[in-house]
């Protein structure tokens, strides 16, 4: 990593009612701002997606779910307290964030929801360890809400269970959506599939640890939070066929990002490569297999931000987030979409 980069170089002035509160009317009603790889701009929509996409092309998904991640409940003594799943790590088990007024004791109980309760055996760092009476994934299913992002002010509703998900989510464990991916619906999959446009799929499990802030000015000095992920065999054959064929690999969304650059760097190991990761990518990181990326727009001082600065370079970055916010682009997770080339690709 470059030592020299600092936080304050990642910075942009937002609107706050740029930030998209609510999805389009139809997941594909989106727009698009291209960012080409010699650093043009161009205003699209997003069902213009299939006119930048070359015939030997590969789209990477990541195909997460979404998890009822968070629970409202009391501590056995009556004070409040909010559970937001971060992983699940048995079919009983689970760590989470708890907000309280004060930290739950190792031992103690919680009354979730008013219909069953959780044991908190320990803690993990800032995180704490749950014990279910029954199965994690069926009690969030029945009981939990949506967790939507931070910056969205309405609670879940029916709708957000339906839209702040991907029509090819299968793996539940996020806690939050690969957002690039809401953009997409079943016709939309099927047009570039007619098109010959070749699509694979990763998982990796999105943590709460997305939203949280960059609090060294320092970048070198920032500790990234990890996320599990998982790139099939299958996936990786596609990845080096598509090279051979003198296409693209598209990622959709920074966590293929995260997940293919980081099997990148275990290839080329057999079968499935899985595991935690905490790659943290900045400018002057050398992408192994991402070519192209679709993304949303990114929150100012993050680490994804960052990420979309090292595949264009910094400066056509902050052009195109410039431009972004005069021409009145929705940003964040219900936001509008970007397509961005690698300056090093033709």
């Amino acid at each position: 990593m470059n030592p020299d980069l600092e936080l304050s170089q990642f910075d942009y002035e937002l609107p706050p009612e740029l930030i998209a509160q609510s999805p389009a009317a139809r997941r594909t009603g989106s727009r698009l701002l291209h960012l080409d790889s010699h650093a043009g701009l161009h205003d699209r929509q997003f069902v213009d997606l299939p006119q930048l996409l070359r015939p030997n092309d590969l789209l990477v998904f990541n195909n997460t779910r979404v998890i009822k991640a968070r629970l409202l409940g009391r501590k056995e003594s009556g004070g409040k307290v909010e559970v937001l799943i971060e992983r699940i790590t048995g079919p009983n088990t689970a760590l989470a964030h708890i907000k309280a007024s004060k930290s739950p004791r190792p031992g103690s109980k919680l009354v979730l929801v008013e219909t069953f309760t959780a044991t908190v055996p320990g803690r993990q760092d800032e995180l704490f360890e749950l014990e279910f009476p029954e199965r994690v994934l069926d009690l969030l299913d029945r009981y939990g809400a949506t967790p939507l992002p931070p910056y969205i002010e309405h609670a879940a509703e029916q709708e957000d269970d339906e839209r702040y998900q991907t029509v090819y989510a299968r793996e539940p464990g996020a806690v939050a959506a690969p957002t690039a991916g809401l953009h997409f619906d079943q016709a939309m999959l099927e047009r570039l599939t007619a098109m010959g446009i070749a699509q694979a799929f990763v998982t990796l499990h999105v943590g709460a640890g997305t939203f949280q802030p960059v609090r060294t000015q320092k970048l070198e000095d920032h500790i990234m939070h990890a996320e599990r992920y998982s790139v099939p065999p299958e996936t990786i054959a596609l990845i080096h066929a598509t090279r051979a064929a003198g296409g693209r690999v598209i990622a959709v969304g920074t966590t293929s990002v995260r997940a293919l650059e980081s099997a990148a760097q275990h290839a080329p190991q057999a079968g499935t490569i899985e595991g935690d990761t905490r790659l943290f990518i900045t400018p002057g990181y050398r992408y192994a297999w991402v070519d192209a990326l679709l993304t949303n727009f990114h929150l100012p001082q993050s680490t994804l931000l960052m990420l979309v600065s090292a595949l264009a370079g910094m400066e056509p970055i902050r052009r195109a987030y410039a431009h972004a916010v005069q021409s009145r682009y929705r940003f964040f997770s219900y936001g509008d979409a970007m397509f961005i080339e690698s300056a090093t690709q033709p």
